[in-house]
């Protein structure tokens, strides 16, 4: 019997993800959203939600509706307050995660506050959700950072395991359609780590602390930024940093090389649903005639349906 060697996933796309304004007034970056739903398959729309100014985020994301997707918020520092139409009510703190399933539909909101010192981040992930589950029943899943286990290697990498399982530990959160694996990851200081992914899920990183680099080869080239030199801007290669998306081809695992200051990612991956998918922001559908039922039951009030 032969064994298959592991296949490090080459990068197939590393960028910067780019600031936008959402809610009432929120400033953030997006480091995807309103694309090609294929490529991420699927995830829908990632943003980072951080700032040190309570005016650039204060007024937070007031009453909206969802249908058809689900929404995971990690919260890193400050609080997220939330609340729903079916009369759902809860507080994220620093290291909370929420996933929230709105299935056939929910109208809720989510009210950032900054910590002490005045500052707020966190991210949200959108995850499609299949056909059959489209209109599902809402539900929530509320998990305090410290039921998120954390594991500590010999070499110091520090892995938490908030979705699915790695290194023989099970996330919190459980019953997730797209089947993810969503990791919060340190590496330290110029440490060359390898991790596993599943070959069948699509998979991305997000850098948000240090520098480093994540690719297939010993010598990897940076990321391609357009910075300004001496007044000018040019494109130069760098090392992947702050804010910077990386997108992975097929492969069962993702190698990293930390910079000099080490190294903070989240590595999330999960299986590819391969429907048609009709978007109309933040309700998403198979077909545009069930975004026109949902912007229809919007209009009569039936969008919130009775819980059974």
């Amino acid at each position: 019997m032969s064994i298959r060697p592991a296949s490090i996933r080459p990068v197939t796309e590393a960028r910067l993800a780019q600031p936008t304004m959402e809610g009432a007034g929120v400033k953030l970056h997006r480091a995807f959203g309103f694309h090609d739903p294929s490529e991420l398959d699927p995830f829908l729309l990632f943003d980072d939600f951080r700032n040190e100014r309570p005016e650039d985020f204060q007024n937070g994301f007031p009453w909206h509706p969802h249908r058809g997707i689900e929404t995971i918020t990690y919260v890193l520092s400050g609080t997220v307050e939330h609340g729903d139409s079916l009369g759902n009510r809860g507080l994220l703190g620093a290291g909370d995660v929420q996933w929230m399933t709105a299935g056939s539909g929910i109208m809720h909101q989510e009210m950032p506050k900054g910590n002490a010192s005045g500052q707020m981040h966190g991210f949200q992930l959108w995850a499609n959700l299949p056909g059959h589950l489209k209109m599902t029943q809402p539900r929530y899943q509320d998990v305090k950072g410290a039921d998120i286990p954390e594991i500590i290697d010999d070499d110091g990498t520090i892995v938490r395991v908030i979705i699915g399982e790695f290194w023989g530990r099970r996330g919190p959160v459980e019953g997730i359609a797209a089947d993810p694996q969503y990791l919060d990851i340190t590496v330290p200081a110029g440490l060359r780590k390898t991790f596993k992914v599943d070959t069948r899920r699509r998979a991305f990183a997000y850098v948000f602390d240090g520098t480093g680099r994540l690719a297939d080869a010993s010598r990897p080239q940076g990321v391609l930024l357009e910075k300004e030199v001496q007044g000018a801007e040019v494109n130069i290669r760098d090392l992947s940093g702050d804010r910077t998306l990386i997108r992975f081809g097929a492969g069962d695992e993702v190698t990293v090389q930390a910079g000099e200051r080490g190294l903070r990612f989240l590595l999330i991956s999960g299986a590819p649903i391969e429907e048609p998918v009709a978007w109309h922001g933040p309700i998403v559908m198979n077909t545009a005639d069930e975004i026109r039922q949902a912007m229809a039951d919007l209009r009569n009030g039936s969008f919130i349906r009775p819980a059974h």
